[in-house]
C-alpha cells in the first residue's frame, strides 16, 4: 500500500516489486506443475513395466525384491506356426499383427485381474496369485486361457487368418521378484514355471493343456477332458487334461 499523496518513485518501485513477485510465483507454479507432470509420466511408465505393489516397494527404497508364493497358476500361450507366418509377412506387418493380438490379451488380463509377466517372441506369459495372493488363481487363469482363444478367433475373423495358439497351465509354488540393477523386470522362477512352459510346447494346436494339479483346482468349476500322459524331459510322465470351459 502507498499512502497519498504518493511519491511517483516509490509508487513505481512498489509496483515493480509486486510484478516481480507475481512473475516469480507464476514461474514457481509452472515448475511445480511440470515436476508433477513428469512424476506422473514416470509413475505411469513404471506401472506399465512392474506390478503396482512392486513399484511401490521400489519407491520406498527396496533394491532386491524376491518373494515366495505357495500357490499360484502360470499360463504360457504360443502362436502355432509363427515362423511360417513371419515368412509370409514383412517384419513390420508381423510385429503390428503381434502387437494387435497381444494388446487384446493385455486388456483381457487386466479385466480378469491376472498379471502379465512378459512376451517372449510370439509367446505370452501370465500368472495369477502373484504379486498379491488370490484364492481363485486357477479359475482366473482358466478364464484368461478361454479368453485368449476367443480373442484370437475375433482377430482371425477380422483379418481373414486362421491362426491358433497352444496353451499350457500349471499350478504350484514359485518365486517372483526383481533381481539385478540394470533393465530389471518382474519375473518368475521355479518348477511351476518350467512345467507350464513344457505343457505349452507339448500341447496341441488350439487346445488348453492343464496339469493334474491345476485340474484338481478347476474340477468343481470347469469341464475337463483327460488327455493321458506326456513325457517331460527330466520330469517323467505327467498327467494332462484339456480345459474345455466353465460348467
Amino acid at each position: 500500500f502507498v499512502s497519498k499523496p504518493h511519491d511517483p518513485v516509490i509508487l513505481r518501485a512498489r509496483i515493480n516489486a509486486s510484478l516481480e513477485r507475481k512473475r516469480l510465483r507464476d514461474a514457481e507454479r509452472a515448475y511445480v506443475t511440470e515436476i508433477q507432470s513428469e512424476r506422473s509420466k514416470s509413475e505411469h511408465l513404471l506401472l506399465n513395466i512392474l506390478p503396482k505393489p512392486i513399484s511401490e516397494r521400489l519407491k520406498q527404497g527396496e533394491q532386491m525384491i524376491v518373494d515366495d508364493f505357495e500357490n499360484a497358476t502360470v499360463l504360457f500361450a504360443d502362436i502355432v506356426g509363427f515362423t511360417h507366418i513371419a515368412v509370409n509377412n514383412s517384419a513390420v506387418e508381423t510385429v503390428n499383427l503381434l502387437n494387435e493380438i497381444f494388446s487384446s490379451f493385455d486388456e483381457l488380463s487386466q479385466e480378469i485381474g491376472v498379471e502379465k509377466i512378459k512376451t517372449i517372441g510370439d509367446a505370452y506369459m501370465v500368472v495369477a496369485g502373484v504379486p498379491v495372493p488370490q484364492k481363485d488363481h486357477a479359475q482366473r487363469i482358466a478364464r484368461t486361457a478361454l479368453g485368449i482363444i476367443e480373442k484370437l478367433e475375433e482377430f482371425n475373423r477380422s483379418h481373414g487368418y486362421s491362426w491358433k495358439v497352444r496353451i499350457g497351465i500349471h499350478s504350484g509354488p514359485l518365486v517372483a521378484g526383481i533381481i539385478g540393477s540394470k533393465k530389471f523386470t518382474y519375473d518368475l522362477w521355479g518348477d511351476t514355471v518350467n512345467i507350464a512352459s513344457r505343457l505349452e510346447s507339448h500341447g496341441e494346436s488350439g487346445l488348453i493343456y492343464v496339469s493334474d494339479q491345476t485340474a484338481q483346482l478347476l474340477a468343481p468349476h470347469c469341464q475337463l477332458a483327460p488327455k493321458g500322459e506326456i513325457d517331460l524331459r527330466n520330469r517323467g510322465a505327467l498327467t494332462v487334461h484339456q480345459l474345455i470351459g466353465f460348467k
